[in-house]
Order: C-alpha cells, then structure tokens, then sequence
C-alpha cells in the first residue's frame, strides 16, 4: 500500500490535513521571524562580520545548465532543515574550502534528499551534504564516495529521536498507535527509515499504526509541527534536535524525547564517483584538517562539533541493513 501521508508545507492546500489552517497562519508568522535554525555539522556561523564569498543563490547560473568550469565546485545540500533559516550559516565551511582549495563554491539546494542524490548521480553537482540514509541510496546505486563526516562529543555517530508534545501522555512509541506523526523525508534514515523500521517490528505499517501522517521534508519543521500540536510525533534526528535545544530551544522546548535509536554513523558530506581523484583527496585532507588551524577550529566551534573525520562504507552497515530490512517489508506489501 503506498504510503498516504500528506506534505507538510506551508501554503499547501490543507483539505487533506484534517484542519491545519490555523497550523499553516501561525507556522507562516513563525517562519518570517529570524529563528536561528542550523544544521549541527555544516555552520560556521562565528559572530564576526566576513567578507561574503559563496554564492547562495537558491538556483545558480550552473544549475540552470551553464558550463561547469574546473575552477567551480558546486556543492548541493540535503533538504535537512529549511533553506530560508540555514544559508547564513554554511558560509563558515564552504568559504573555508574555498580558500583552501582556491575554486569556486556555487550552492545548490533541493526540496527533498531524492533531488539531492539526483544531483550526484547525473554529475551536477560535486560534492554533498547529505543524510545517512541518502548516502547509502546514492553510493549503492551511483558508487558516491565518502570525504568526511562529523565528529561530536568524541564520536562520528547520530540517534533518530522520536519526540511528542511535553504536555502529552505519549511516553513511548506504542503509546503512538492511533495518533498522528511526521516523518522528515521518504530517504531519511532517522526521520523515516528508523520509525517505520521500528514499525515493522510491531507488525504494522504507518497506514495501520496511525491516524494519519505527513512528510516535512525538514527535520525542524517536524519539531515545530509537534510543538505547535500539528501532530501527536514525529522522528527527527538527533544532532539537529540537540543542536537547536542548546542554541534556540523555542520549539524543541515544547517537545520530550520519548525513544532514542541506536547510534548510526554519522550524516556525511559526499562526491560524486567521476570527480577527479586528486580533487577528492584535497577536500578530504581540508575537512578533517580543520581542527589544525585557528579559522577551522573557529568555525569548528560554531558548528558544535569537534572536528570531520574520514569515514569508510563499513561504517554506514547498520542503516544499510534497516534499510534492506523496510525495503523488503514493502516489497512484501
């Protein structure tokens, strides 16, 4: 059965979610405030004014077709939090990069982890930030390749959080049954993949398991729709939700943790298969050298993280092995 979740979007027609109307104003007024929203291991926000450099348009002269130049890397973004509250804060990483590498950066951003990993696949772009569950999608069928992925508090992992309204008599996961939940996005490992694997295990499927349920395609827009009472639950991941309680905790405030996964490797950043060897050598020299000089471990600090390391496929076997798992479940379907 497919799935029947509606698309959390603000704007969107509403019909299909049984009275979000209200949802949708209020979320509209709260998305026009300038919110702090940040994805832990790509900001590099440090509180000093710097000379912009990296093109943040949200569709650059390259991704609308232009000749790509050996002097232009052209890095995409997975849909992790929303675009209009994030850009600022990659400036940090990707200016850093463009110094060290001395190309330029254009930015590409997508709607969703699948036009992302499009972007990779078809060579449009060169390298990505990308989910945990995108990277395994994308390196089993295009071969991507790993640089470097986050280290935080001395280790290279993340957890899904399933999370629900403080105020709610929702203490578990099974105490979900019968009410409403988001997931982030159909490739996400800790805001779909993990809760419809812990689904699988009960027997049930999102269809049978809940009342009704959407995607955000944002992890912050699944912690503000359950703080906001949109939804009964949702999943989201960890490093997003731990970073935004300890900087701007509005909305994860509002909310309580009432499952935490076991750990996955990290979310890491990626290239595409036919990016030139000695380009990909050099970018993961610079990411996980960072923490060697004074402006890395500035912006290093500002992304609340303790350093990149490299990483290996053999890290990502545990997601790849759930994912196997849900994707034979629906095979079965």
């Amino acid at each position: 059965m497919g799935d029947r979740g509606a698309i959390f979007q603000p704007g969107a027609n509403t019909a299909c979610l049984h009275g979000g109307a209200m949802f949708f104003r209020a979320l509209k007024y709260f998305l026009g405030l300038s919110l702090v929203f940040i994805l832990p291991f790509i900001t590099g926000c440090t509180g000093k004014e710097n000379p912009e450099k990296v093109d943040f348009e949200k569709r650059s002269a390259l991704d609308q077709g232009e000749n790509h130049s050996d002097k232009i890397l052209r890095v995409a973004i997975g849909s992790m939090i929303t675009p209009e509250e994030g850009f600022a804060y990659y400036k940090g990483i990707l200016n850093y990069l463009e110094d060290k590498l001395d190309m330029h950066i254009k930015l590409m951003d997508r709607k969703n982890y699948t036009e992302t990993n499009d972007l990779i696949k078809t060579g449009n772009a060169d390298i990505a930030f990308v989910c945990t569950g995108a990277y395994v999608v994308v390196h089993d069928e295009a071969g991507a390749e790993l640089l470097a992925m986050p280290q935080i508090n001395g280790r290279a992992v993340y957890h899904s959080y399933i999370i629900a309204h403080k105020d709610s008599d929702i203490n578990n996961f099974t105490d979900l049954k019968g009410r409403s939940f988001a997931f982030v996005d159909p490739l996400s490992n800790t805001g779909k993949t993990f809760p419809t694997y812990l689904l699988i295990q009960l027997n049930e499927t999102p269809d049978t398991f809940f009342s009704r349920y959407i995607y955000t395609n944002r992890h912050d827009k699944s912690i503000m729709a359950v703080a906001q009472g949109f939804v009964d639950g949702a999943a989201v991941d960890g490093l997003i939700w731990d970073y935004l309680d300890k900087t701007n905790p509005r909305y994860t405030s509002q909310t309580k943790i009432v499952l935490k996964s076991r750990p996955f490797a990290s979310p890491p950043i990626i290239a595409r298969k036919t990016l030139a060897p000695e380009l990909k050598k050099n970018i993961s020299g610079i990411l996980t050298g960072m923490h060697n000089d004074e402006k890395g471990r500035e912006i290093l600090k500002g992304m609340m993280i303790d350093r990149f390391v490299r990483a290996d496929d053999a890290d990502f076997a545990s997601a790849r092995n759930m994912i196997e798992t849900v994707n034979e479940k629906k095979r079965a379907y």
